[in-house]
């Protein structure tokens, strides 16, 4: 019988962790949608592609619900260590890896045939962020739903203007990429505006945009570990924001929910 929990946000009666503030907002808005598109169906369990999905994070979590999931993602390592974790939660049945990436996409997967896609950190590393929209797009069958999770522009230049590094806030504010320097570690960065952009022009309409990690990476970790209560306390702050317009432009990240209609 499948495993009906699925990690996400503060749960009366739970312990919460610091690992729960990265992930609780798209967990919550992806346990939605794949109970939504369970019941549409009528079907036991769903199809769910995970591009760039390393070593299962959501893939393994969301097989313990009794969906099938498919990996594709560029690395031996992450694909390795992704059949471990497959096969200690004991999902390795409903988990399978395939190497590759979201621009080959259909030289290892087919079209139409997913009701769910995740391309969660992924269009910050691929050369074409739209195309790499489109072939997700075209993985899904109609009625699905694209779960898009991309780094936010606002939320990195506020966290070097509040760690005392100007210059580099303002670099990111006019760099076309989002960068705040050469030494940055991550690529490319999106508003919200981007990336609701890019779902339309794949065909699909936007469902919800989400901030991530609005203020869990401003607080100061000392606080969140001795302050009783904090971390719970944050958590829902989080989610209580996380639908709030006026907070995407200063969150960590964004979160896109796409659906393919007819």
């Amino acid at each position: 019988m499948p495993d009906q929990t699925l990690p996400r946000g503060p749960r009366p009666g739970g312990t919460p962790s610091r690992a729960s503030l990265r992930t609780a907002v798209v967990w919550d808005v992806l346990r939605e949608t794949l109970d939504r598109r369970l019941k549409a169906t009528g079907r036991d369990a769903l199809d769910v592609l995970d591009t760039g999905g390393g070593s299962g994070n959501f893939a393994v979590p969301a097989a313990r619900l009794g969906h099938r999931v498919t990996v594709v993602d560029p690395s031996p390592n992450a694909l390795f260590a992704l059949e471990r974790r497959a096969a200690e939660a004991g999902v390795a049945d409903r988990v399978s890896g395939v190497q590759g990436d979201v621009h080959g996409l259909f030289d290892v997967v087919g079209r139409d045939a997913f009701d769910i896609v995740l391309c969660h950190g992924v269009l910050e590393y691929v050369d074409d962020p739209a195309e790499g929209v489109r072939n997700a797009a075209e993985a899904l069958r109609t009625g699905g739903s694209l779960s898009l999770l991309a780094a936010g522009l606002g939320g990195a230049v506020l966290a070097r203007a509040l760690a005392g590094h100007f210059t580099e806030a303002r670099h990111a504010l006019d760099d076309p990429a989002g960068r705040w320097g050469a030494g940055d570690p991550v690529p490319r960065r999106f508003t919200a505006e981007q990336l609701t952009e890019l779902v339309e022009a794949a065909g699909m309409e936007v469902g919800s945009v989400h901030g991530v990690r609005v203020f869990a990476d401003l607080v100061p970790g000392v606080l969140v570990d001795t302050e009783p209560g904090a971390l719970d306390a944050l958590l829902k702050l989080e989610a209580a924001a996380a639908e709030l317009p006026s907070f995407h432009s200063v969150a960590t990240q964004l979160h896109v929910l796409g659906e393919k209609r007819g």
